[in-house]
């Protein structure tokens, strides 16, 4: 027969011990306690002013040679797939574009607004708008009109790519039949960097 646990109903018939408290030194014992004295502070004093330093040419060569800096080219990428838009984002960021990646077509058409790209790299088959509609879209607002769009699409069929056409697309890239170095060269061909 094994032994049984103890039943948590039945009180122990062993007694229990109390812990007996460690003595409390008497109050002469006891010692002072430490008050933070606060440390002397200092008159307060001006930042002292940095060293002036002309601009160099390896630092800003537009802001040396008296030419307006320009800023990153702006990249809108729509597309649903995100294996395949992250590669696309690395490497057109490599490139030294500015890149913002949205998923379907809804947001892409918010994000001309808000962020004006100045070339949309653009799927077809997405969810809610799908990339036709945006285009057509784009097309016929006045302040996104001339905005540069190329359509990266799965879609290999001629009267897709003359629909795109007929809709003012400026390149029509199908996937299957690019490679990456393909879409960047077309994308700075479009906004003309050499």
């Amino acid at each position: 027969m094994q032994p049984t646990s103890p039943d948590p109903f039945t009180p122990n018939p062993q007694p229990i011990e109390a812990p007996v408290p460690a003595p409390v030194p008497e109050p002469a014992q006891m010692p002072a306690p430490v008050t933070p004295v606060p440390a002397p502070v200092a008159p307060a004093q001006a930042p002292a002013p940095a060293p002036a330093t002309a601009p160099t040419p390896a630092a800003d060569a537009n802001a040396y040679s008296g030419q307006p800096t320009e800023h990153p080219k702006r990249i809108l990428l729509v597309e649903d797939d995100d294996a395949l838009a992250n590669v696309y984002v690395m490497r057109l960021q490599a490139e030294g574009m500015d890149i913002r990646r949205v998923a379907n077509g809804e947001d892409a058409l918010a994000a001309v607004l808000s962020y004006h790209p100045d070339l949309v790299l653009l799927d077809v088959m997405m969810p809610k708008v799908s990339g036709f509609d945006v285009l057509d879209i784009l097309r016929n607002t006045p302040e996104t009109a001339n905005t540069k769009i190329i359509m990266l699409t799965a879609l290999s069929q001629e009267s897709d790519k003359a629909r795109a056409e007929s809709l003012g697309v400026d390149d029509y890239l199908v996937k299957s039949q690019v490679v990456i170095a393909d879409v960047v060269e077309r994308v700075k061909h479009h906004l003309a960097i050499n």
